[in-house]
């Protein structure tokens, strides 16, 4: 139960802070926290992640209707087997995709506000990038993923110790 807590936290979170950005933005507006690196701005976003497949509404809510049933199975598979990083993960995810979902249910499109500019010289040649704007519910489903993968990993290297142990006692060395 307490995962399905995490999750609500993640949707909440994101609910408030898109709230705070409709209410006290207008579209478009930026506002400056930390010079032009770090800024809050009131951007919509109609399409995935980078804005690709921008206007696919009805896509992004079959698919994330199906990413939400697949993860709240495995999430309960993964409880019942014991594992704790795993299903804090699938925690994030769960609450990040259905943060979105929300957003791109009720309005067609969702809310990001958060804007990284870098801007540095590279050997003599400046760069100057901004990071896609995102939101809460675009850094839990980031956080989400890289979680699977250290877990994958902790798994897979723990796998691979029991093996050759297996095969030490066993007498293949």
């Amino acid at each position: 139960m307490k995962y399905y807590i995490y999750a609500l936290i993640v949707l909440l979170l994101d609910q408030a802070t898109k709230w705070i950005i409709v209410s006290q933005m207008a579209l478009g507006e930026v506002r400056s926290v930390i010079g032009e690196f770090f800024q809050i701005t009131s951007h919509r976003n109609r399409g995935a992640a980078f804005g690709i497949l921008q206007d696919q509404r009805c896509f992004f809510i079959v698919i994330t209707i199906g990413v939400a049933v697949g993860v709240i199975w495995y999430l309960q598979k993964t409880v019942k087997e014991g594992k704790k990083l795993l299903p804090f993960a699938l925690s994030l995810l769960l609450g990040g995709a259905l943060g979105n979902f929300i957003d791109r249910a009720l309005f067609g499109e969702v809310v990001d506000f958060l804007m990284f500019r870098f801007q540095f010289n590279w050997f003599g040649t400046p760069v100057d990038y901004t990071y896609p704007i995102f939101n809460v519910a675009d850094m839990a489903i980031v956080i989400g993923v890289v979680l699977i993968f250290v877990d994958s990993f902790i798994s897979w290297r723990q796998e691979s110790k029991q093996n050759a142990q297996s095969n030490t006692e066993g007498g293949d060395a």
